[in-house]
């Protein structure tokens, strides 16, 4: 299938109403986020909002909390990781899905503003999102939540950071969590897949620009560490069950139709869903993008099966 011609309409609104350099600067990418928040379209007005800090082992992080009106006691929770390179974004920006997916869901959604790169390399983004479990984990009580029904979950980098966060908790024991959910996520460093050679341009997330956060991500003695690079996982021993979304038209479809075979393959429950017509990011496209919402509401739908 083409582009979705409400995703040809945003490219081209976008192109028009957003223009960037030819080769923008760190502080000018960083920037340009604020300008997208609207296209995500409205919040979910049937959640409560809570603003927060924590410490996690590199420093204190703003963490935002959405629960539902109606939330019931001893709930599930989706912990959040923000795409965006693992060099932007923050979790407002993902105020709409994340409302969203709390008020589908019942479940308390908490998303932290982990440090990003490149002042920040692997692992300490990493780090911080796993710290953030830990504490989820910990102050379940203090969330409504029951500790057995956690989940991790994130979109791009933030996929990338969610797969790593399972990967790691079942590696420890830590927390036996309920699934991980993962959006279009950045899973392996491969940039000669077909994907990466149909997409190379024009689809949203570039071939070059993804080559570049990569780098800038991680440090090169980092580069075989399956918690940096998901990819490079051979075992899945107690890895909690996925759900895995990925566009048709992205550079990281194949990557992530690679990690969900692999996990399938290690006997891992995998639900698992390509949105056709749709592109890197879609998630944020609401305002614009039919199939943003029906994103958000599938994922709703898979976690709650899984979950409760």
């Amino acid at each position: 299938m083409s582009l979705h011609p409400q995703v040809r309409a945003f490219l081209d609104y976008v192109e028009i109403h957003n223009p960037m350099p030819a080769v923008p600067t760190l502080q000018e990418i960083r920037e340009d986020v604020y300008t997208h928040i609207p296209y995500a379209g409205p919040d979910s007005q049937e959640v409560d909002v809570e603003h927060t800090y924590f410490t996690s082992p590199h420093g204190d992080l703003h963490t935002v909390i959405w629960r539902p009106k109606n939330v019931k006691p001893n709930a599930p929770a989706l912990v959040y990781f923000h795409g965006g390179g693992w060099i932007f974004s923050f979790p407002l920006r993902y105020s709409a899905p994340l409302s969203n997916f709390a008020a589908e869901t019942g479940f308390v959604v908490i998303a932290v503003n982990y440090h990003k790169a490149p002042e920040h390399q692997f692992p300490i983004p990493f780090d911080d999102c796993y710290a953030t479990l830990l504490w989820v984990a910990k102050n379940a009580e203090r969330f409504g939540i029951d500790s057995t029904k956690i989940g991790v979950g994130g979109d791009s980098a933030g996929g990338n950071l969610a797969a790593a966060v399972a990967l790691k908790a079942a590696d420890t024991g830590d927390v036996k969590l309920a699934y991980q959910m993962l959006i279009y996520p950045c899973i392996n460093t491969d940039f000669e897949t077909q994907s990466f050679h149909d997409h190379a341009t024009g689809f949203g997330l570039d071939k070059t620009g993804m080559a570049g956060a990569w780098k800038l991500y991680i440090p090169d003695e980092h580069w075989e560490n399956k918690y940096a690079v998901p990819g490079r996982a051979t075992s899945f021993n107690n890895v909690a069950p996925a759900v895995i979304a990925i566009a048709q038209h992205d550079v990281l479809r194949d990557e992530g139709t690679a990690y969900a075979k692999a996990l399938e393959s290690a006997g891992i429950p995998v639900v698992f869903k390509e949105f056709e017509g749709m592109i890197h990011g879609f998630l944020l496209h609401g305002a614009m993008v039919d199939g943003a919402y029906a994103l958000r509401t599938w994922l709703s739908e898979q976690i709650v099966k899984i979950a409760q």
